[in-house]
């Protein structure tokens, strides 16, 4: 079993949902990545989203936008990242972390590279934006070959033909987009997001996690009350940096973050008592 299987049905058998943060790596140094890791385990977080700088973001809103803009101005790059999970790995082999990411660098390294490369580092899980699942047989094949995950979206606009076709691509779980839109944008409509689930639900047995549209304890409590994880990012990377704008050194606007995180924590949780 992946360690996102068994992370998900460890937290079915307590009734607990999952918590997932996204951070970019190299936000807001690749110095600070992997102790940000730490803290946000410690803080609550079940599974780590780690974003892959890209020059073109296209999923993305205005906040994350620049914080894959701060990360490409440190330098970071798909190796770091992959450096980043190995390193993590040296303290925590529990957690399971994947890389939300685009075509072009996994590509430019090579499918099989890649896969070896990440499964080295510990990595369990791919999430392409924008690999279609038309298209996703070949990277499919080496991360198979190496046990691990590759993450599919479903956003509000997906047709039920499209959902069947990604659901027999995609392991690990499903990734609902709530908005219609980038991170970051809109409000959540609660009823239209628990239709969703349920035409998911009837196409596949993967759990199904939400992300997009998750500030604070209260959105996150609506949401875990109807999805079997909460993926936040958004609101941290602003909590940073808003902390570093106002004068903040580099942990005490991680500290921000992790503050907020551990609220989150407490509405997700709240939902199920």
């Amino acid at each position: 079993m992946s360690r996102i299987a068994g992370c998900f049905e460890r937290l079915k058998e307590q009734g607990r949902k999952a918590l997932v943060p996204y951070i970019v790596v190299g936000d807001p140094s690749l110095e600070a990545t992997v102790p940000l890791m730490h803290e946000l385990v410690a803080n609550g977080a079940d599974i780590i989203e780690l974003g892959v700088p890209f020059s073109d973001p296209m999923s993305e809103g205005p906040v994350i936008q620049l914080a894959h803009e701060r990360a490409l101005a440190n330098g970071a790059s798909l190796r770091d990242a992959l450096d980043v999970v190995r390193t993590f790995r040296e303290r925590n082999n529990e957690t399971p972390v994947l890389l939300m990411g685009y075509a072009n660098p996994v590509e430019h390294m090579g499918y099989a590279a890649f896969a070896d490369a990440a499964a080295t580092a510990g990595l369990d899980a791919l999430l392409t934006v924008d690999i279609p699942p038309e298209e996703v047989a070949g990277v499919n094949a080496e991360l198979h070959r190496v046990g691990m995950d590759n993450i599919f979206l479903v956003a509000p606009t997906t047709p039920d033909a499209r959902i069947d076709r990604i659901v027999d691509q995609a392991s690990g779980f499903i990734y609902y987009v709530s908005l219609k839109g980038v991170t970051g944008a809109g409000h959540l409509d609660i009823d239209d997001v628990t239709a969703q689930l349920a035409r998911i639900r009837s196409r596949s047995k993967l759990p199904v996690a939400v992300g997009f549209g998750i500030r604070d304890a209260a959105s996150a409590r609506s949401i875990a009350a109807i999805a079997d994880g909460v993926v936040v990012g958004s609101a941290l990377i602003s909590a940073m940096a808003s902390s570093l704008e106002a004068g903040a050194d580099q942990q005490a606007a991680q500290a921000a973050a992790t503050t907020l995180l551990a609220e989150i924590r407490k509405g997700v949780d709240s939902a199920a008592s």
